[in-house]
């Protein structure tokens, strides 16, 4: 861990950064499918050519990676990811630091008005909320985005996506660049006036905890009966049911998925699913849409706004929900190699364990990704279950349908609103998404560590699209209705987006 938390803040030689570069282009000619769908072999010949010509003297691990990471930006392949190392902690470090909240972390950041705002603080000082980010530490805000915007890109040429990621994410971008810090100061402005704020680690739930305490001095736990233990168990054991089948965030204490009726009946639902990743998703959506059936729902509002996207299978459970014709949710997968679930197993990052069941089950693994694979025009495809035509689930919505997107709307959201726009199934509002109408490279990944400089990069494998395509190529599914929410709205608690729906189905209802 020393000598590693040495290497990377030591000076690498030119020479070795160079080769760096040639492994990491090699990298992406051998394993990423679309390397060459948004720009041509030969101008990004050049790009990598004229990068190596650039490197002159030595750099750090860090000036190596704001070197190399603009040019593979320039690939418009969002899922192609590459990070500067960061310094290592060993487990007493870690242990200190987690015994500590950086209140920076609890800042909820969003771009609006082309500027980045403050829109939530989980907590701490509300008081902030609304207000302007002016500088960080002595350095302009709006420089910042302009150099995170150069270290990785949407799929295709789209320009809504790195405005929500780098504010949705701007902790994790600034954290990349500065490294660890114990405090901050930020320029922030609220109406006319500017102010400083200082943003320091420290303990966590310190007041909770005395509070607590004090509590507990001042009064003996109430001792309950044996019907009242029972109950409350059977309380813990239904929220810990909720929370695996609605995918808690306990971070933000929230759900991933939610179900609610809008209105005095349940005419109107809106089902808000912030990402496909965690929780039962099979458990929830059937439970969902039997609601909506038993309840007669006429009209449902999805709301895929700022879901940059998760399973593959998650999309494919939800979409047997919200079509009523058979379909192939997606085509075969172009891939570079007939061992993709192999190569993505044995990277560098995958733990032991993984690794070692990769290699004890690797026969079987093979047979299984060569059964999945094939050839045609010269290409090779994976067929993942995604790509078999299914029938839709008997308790299909029949009703109307509009979708909420934005430019945080990534990957599989994309893929599923590709596939709701394409067969004219609901009506869009809202903001053009950042994953391209005509599919991404993802699936399954694999990460590599450069031998030098220890960048690390995370390489999509498999092309996944859509059986659709819309032309001109490189752009995501645009909205019927086109609307952008300001910071006065966020500041009066208004949703432009979902009010223009609820606006029209009233329309709707009175014709």
């Amino acid at each position: 861990m020393k000598s590693y938390n040495e290497e990377i803040n030591v000076n690498h030689s030119a020479h070795s950064l160079k080769k760096d570069v040639d492994v990491a282009y090699k990298k992406l000619q051998k394993l990423h499918p679309r390397l060459y769908q948004y720009i041509t072999k030969p101008i990004l010949d050049y790009k990598f050519d004229s990068l190596k010509n650039t490197i002159v003297t030595p750099l750090t691990s860090k000036q190596f990676y704001e070197k190399l990471a603009p040019v593979i930006s320039e690939v418009r392949q969002g899922h192609i990811t590459i990070s500067p190392p960061q310094k290592l902690f060993n487990g007493k470090e870690r242990k200190v630091l987690n015994k500590k909240k950086f209140e920076f972390y609890a800042l909820d950041f969003e771009y609006l008005n082309d500027s980045l705002w403050i829109v939530d603080t989980r907590g701490l000082d509300s008081t902030i909320v609304g207000s302007k980010a002016v500088k960080i530490n002595g350095e302009d805000i709006y420089k910042l985005f302009e150099k995170y915007k150069k270290l990785f890109s949407s799929d295709g040429y789209n320009n809504t996506f790195q405005n929500r990621i780098i504010a949705s994410r701007f902790s994790g971008f600034y954290y990349k660049d500065k490294g660890f810090v114990d405090s901050l100061s930020m320029t922030l402005k609220n109406e006319d006036s500017l102010f400083t704020k200082m943003f320091r680690r420290i303990p966590k739930d310190s007041v909770k905890g005395k509070k607590k305490e004090i509590d507990s001095l001042a009064k003996k736990p109430k001792k309950l009966t044996d019907q009242e233990k029972k109950d409350l168990k059977l309380k813990q054991k239904q929220k810990k049911d909720r929370d695996y089948i609605y995918g808690f965030e306990k971070d933000r204490n929230r759900y991933t998925r939610n179900l609610n009726f809008i209105g005095k009946d349940s005419t109107v639902a809106l089902l808000k699913i912030r990402s496909f990743g965690n929780g039962n998703y099979k458990k929830f959506y059937k439970e969902s849409f039997a609601k909506m059936d038993s309840l007669k729902t006429e009209y449902l509002i999805l709301d895929l706004r700022d879901n940059t996207g998760g399973r593959l299978d998650e999309i494919d459970k939800l979409y047997s929900y919200l079509t009523e014709k058979e379909y192939q949710l997606i085509k075969k997968s172009e891939v570079l190699t007939r061992q993709p679930f192999l190569t993505s197993m044995l990277s560098k990052n995958s733990s032991s364990f993984v690794k070692i069941g990769a290699v004890l089950l690797s026969p079987f693994v093979a047979i299984h990704n060569l059964f999945k694979s094939g050839k045609n025009d010269g290409k090779t495809y994976y067929s993942f279950s995604s790509a078999n035509l299914k029938k839709p689930d008997p308790l299909h919505f029949k009703g109307e349908m509009y979708v909420l997107i934005n430019g945080a709307s990534f990957s599989a959201s994309s893929i599923l609103s590709t596939n709701l726009h394409a067969n004219k199934r609901a009506i869009f509002v809202g903001e053009e998404t950042g994953g391209a109408y005509n599919g991404t490279v993802a699936g399954l990944f694999k990460y590599i560590e450069l031998p030098n400089s220890k960048v690390k990069m995370n390489i999509g494998l498999a092309q996944i699209e859509a059986p659709y395509i819309m032309d001109p190529d490189g752009y995501g599914i645009k909205p019927d209705v086109e609307i952008l929410p300001t910071i006065e709205d966020r500041l009066n608690n208004i949703d432009p987006e979902l009010d223009w729906v609820l606006e029209d189905i009233e329309v709707k209802k009175d014709n």
